[in-house]
């Protein structure tokens, strides 16, 4: 596989029961790429996320992550390095401060011994004060992270990646469950944060507008399969109008 990938896929599968989720399908992410997933619900979309990220395995096909094949990565520990997640339920805990949330980023760099002291004596913690400031939220560091907004717990999980320091971000439909103006600052946010870092990014979006708006490639799914893979500038309403489409036996899905 290419040094400049990120992610490579090669005739990757998945399948439950007689139903394919993942069709075969080859996929290049090269580093630094900005690259949105879009598609009908259903399509795929979470599926190939979660075989990029290495949580679930592919039936079939190759999986390169950051060069190396995803059965090399031992451990969750290794591949934390390599890929951070973030999604739309935020996957924090509401009943810890804001400041035990983003050290869990850090948790992949410690030992037990060390983790479970930082839940008693937060370990890093100008790591996580720095990781704040830059996601706009430095007042908050002891706050509940239960008390905070829907858009401020996004920021939450944005800079528990910050300390987590992996080399690409896949998002899930990360600002799903936020208002249309909080959706757009807060993803315009993690763009600038990931262009800082100089990271790999693909997320999976239902909104074609945020995705024409912040992103470089538009890989659209649709039934398992790729729809297409363009340029952003190269993405057509006809594009859109046919992914969209309604088939036989399905619902017409939110842009």
């Amino acid at each position: 596989m290419s040094d400049t990938a990120m992610f490579a896929m090669k005739q990757v599968s998945k399948s439950y029961g007689s139903a394919y989720t993942l069709h075969p399908l080859n996929l290049h992410i090269s580093r630094g790429e900005l690259v949105a997933l879009i598609g009908p619900s259903g399509a795929g979309k979470t599926t190939c996320l979660n075989i990029l990220a290495g949580t679930i395995e592919p039936d079939a096909g190759l999986l390169h992550i950051a060069g190396k094949p995803a059965s090399s990565y031992a451990s969750g520990k290794h591949l934390a390095k390599a890929v951070g997640i973030i999604r739309q339920q935020f996957d924090l805990v509401g009943s810890l401060p804001v400041l035990h949330n983003v050290l869990a980023g850090r948790l992949h760099e410690w030992g037990f011994g060390k983790s479970l002291l930082s839940f008693l004596f937060p370990q890093d913690k100008h790591i996580a004060a720095d990781a704040l400031n830059r996601v706009g939220l430095s007042d908050k560091l002891y706050d509940k992270t239960s008390h905070l907004s829907g858009g401020e717990q996004q920021r939450v999980a944005l800079a528990r990646l910050l300390v987590q320091q992996p080399q690409a971000i896949l998002a899930d439909e990360p600002v799903a469950s936020l208002d249309p103006a909080r959706a757009e600052d807060v993803l315009a946010m993690l763009v600038r944060l990931v262009q800082e870092e100089q990271l790999t990014l693909v997320s999976s979006l239902h909104s074609v507008h945020l995705a024409r708006q912040f992103f470089q490639r538009i890989i659209a799914i649709k039934e398992g399969r790729v729809f297409f893979d363009l340029p952003t500038a190269d993405v057509t309403e006809d594009h859109i109008t046919d992914l969209y489409q309604l088939t036989a036996g399905h619902g017409m899905d939110e842009r």
